[in-house]
């Protein structure tokens, strides 16, 4: 009997010691994909997630009541845009004192610079601007810095991601940093690293942002989401981002 319980301790120990290794080397979801799927996402011509591209590249382009739109500010084909400054998104804003997304930002100068009518969060027009302008930064690497503004939303983010919910009573590290690597319902469960989002899920059938992928695990823990756009989600999201530092941005990934 003593042998079979230290038999397992140690067998358990050896697990843990696997996982705690594999968690800290940050794998994108593109390594767990299949074959198949990666060769969809790395096809111009067959990722569906590039229709949401050419949809967000037309509202770049679409012109308020006044001629102006996205390109008065950062020109043709977003030459404007500085690619490692999209790839350090959620940013503290000073004005309004809490992190902005790319979404939030992007939000803002609509309405702001463009004197248009604000998005809801998520929506579908914004979402394909948002998969428009983050794939101007596309292989460029995720640099989330956790500046003393940020680093109670990061810690808040921190929690939320081990923090366990609903009547399921799990958490987002019990999927990506626990059982990672492992399969669930015939899928193999990745880190749930963030650098493919925006990105088109095979699942559903459609490009989802990332905010909206939350509120899908949440629904999957039997739990009540919280709004996209919260302050919760943002947190979530300026975790995640910082967590995947250094990943390639893939934006629009293909995942399950």
């Amino acid at each position: 009997m003593k042998i079979l319980i230290t038999s397992f301790i140690a067998l358990a120990l050896v697990y843990s010691f696997i996982t705690n290794a594999h968690a800290m080397e940050a794998k994108s979801g593109y390594e767990f994909l299949t074959t198949e799927s990666k060769e969809m996402q790395d096809d111009d011509f067959a990722n569906p997630g590039l229709k949401a591209l050419e949809d967000g590249r037309k509202w770049y382009y679409d012109k308020n009541l006044q001629g102006k739109n996205c390109v008065s500010c950062h020109g043709e084909d977003g030459s404007g845009f500085d690619k490692k400054s999209l790839a350090s998104y959620p940013k503290y804003n000073n004005e309004f004192e809490r992190p902005f997304s790319l979404q939030d930002q992007i939000n803002y100068c609509w309405e702001e610079n463009l004197d248009n009518v604000p998005y809801i969060y998520d929506c579908p027009d914004l979402l394909e601007l948002e998969v428009y302008i983050r794939n101007l930064a596309k292989d460029e690497k995720v640099n989330v810095v956790i500046t003393d503004k940020l680093k109670p939303f990061y810690e808040k983010g921190k929690q939320l991601y081990n923090t366990r919910f609903g009547q399921i009573n799990m958490s987002c590290a019990s999927c990506h940093d626990q059982y990672s690597g492992l399969k669930l319902r015939g899928q193999v469960l990745s880190q749930g690293q963030s650098n493919g989002y925006p990105a088109y899920r095979l699942g559903s059938g459609k490009i989802t942002g990332l905010h909206s992928r939350f509120a899908e695990c949440f629904t999957s823990f039997r739990a009540e989401p919280f709004d996209r756009g919260s302050m919760e989600y943002i947190s979530l999201e300026l975790f995640l981002n910082a967590r995947g530092n250094n990943l390639k941005i893939e934006t629009p990934g293909v995942r399950y």
